[in-house]
């Protein structure tokens, strides 16, 4: 109510005390914030980007191995991370011969992981456990995004590494128009602070009209996703969720037993392979665009 006759001096006076005091606990807030970024760099500065792989896909079998432009899924997303900064190892987890063959042909180090893993994520921990060396942070890379951006990968790295309240991060960016009513495009809301609120295979936030608002910022989920090494060992042993069994989506078990997840926005035209014809869709694109 400031400008207000009617408020009393001493409240002013409380007022302006409170804003103080407020603007102090911010300074030392961000002061904290930054020392725990640093803390949090040092113990999460060993990265390792795995790529989860395997043939008996429901929607698309043997996608990791579809051609596009030549080259078969897998081995472009593998490029693609392979430039990225912020990972001191990768590699492909797969249970399939076939996948691990045509892997090793390009020169892509494979860990084989039972049939048993019931997501990409069980399949990272599965892998993980067998590596030689220790790491802080894994890296979750969807094979079916073959155009995924490097700079996100880094990104993605460093939003945990800056999070130490958070075992998990992701990405998003803009959901197109014509996506809104796609199951198989993830969408998601987040907090004021960049944490992740809520993931849907429907359209959030739903307004009450039932229609979409052509002017609200909906958002897309990446696949991409990182995590606390710590986590990850533990994340298995979690009993599966009501949302989680309901959406079929893996990180709404991280939310519902009470973890943090950072979610960074990028602008990232975003080309996940889910259907056969979504290989004519990329490939299209890749041609306007002269990407080999």
């Amino acid at each position: 109510m400031r400008g207000s006759s009617s408020t009393p001096s001493s409240s002013d006076g409380t007022t302006r005390s409170w804003i103080i005091a407020g603007a102090a606990v911010a300074a030392a807030t961000a002061a904290y914030a930054v020392v725990s970024r640093r803390r949090s760099a040092r113990f999460r500065s060993r990265v390792v980007g795995i790529i989860p792989a395997r043939f008996a896909s429901s929607r698309f079998p043997g996608k990791p191995l579809v051609p596009i432009l030549g080259k078969p899924m897998i081995q472009r997303t593998w490029e693609r991370a392979k430039l990225a900064n912020k990972l001191d190892q990768l590699v492909v987890a797969t249970d399939d011969k076939k996948i691990a063959a045509c892997c090793s042909d390009f020169g892509a180090n494979v860990i084989m992981t039972s049939e048993t893993c019931r997501n990409g994520t069980e399949r990272c921990t599965e892998a993980l456990q067998k590596l030689t060396k220790k790491f802080d942070i894994v890296v979750n890379i969807q094979g079916d995004e073959p155009l995924i951006e490097p700079e996100i990968i880094d990104g993605v790295v460093m939003a945990l590494q800056a999070a130490p309240d958070a075992v998990f991060s992701t990405a998003v960016t803009s959901l197109k128009p014509e996506d809104t009513s796609d199951p198989n495009r993830v969408k998601c809301v987040v907090d004021n602070h960049g944490y992740a609120i809520y993931f849907s295979r429907g359209l959030i936030p739903y307004n009450k009209s039932g229609k979409v608002n052509p002017h609200f910022p909906y958002l897309l989920h990446l696949g991409i996703q990182s995590y606390d090494t710590k986590f990850l060992k533990i994340y298995p042993e979690l009993p599966p969720t009501p949302l989680q069994l309901e959406e079929d989506l893996e990180q709404l078990k991280v939310l519902e037993n009470g973890y943090k997840m950072k979610v960074i926005k990028v602008d990232h035209e975003a080309h996940g392979v889910d259907t056969p014809q979504d290989v004519e869709k990329i490939e299209r694109f890749m041609r306007e665009r002269n990407l080999s």
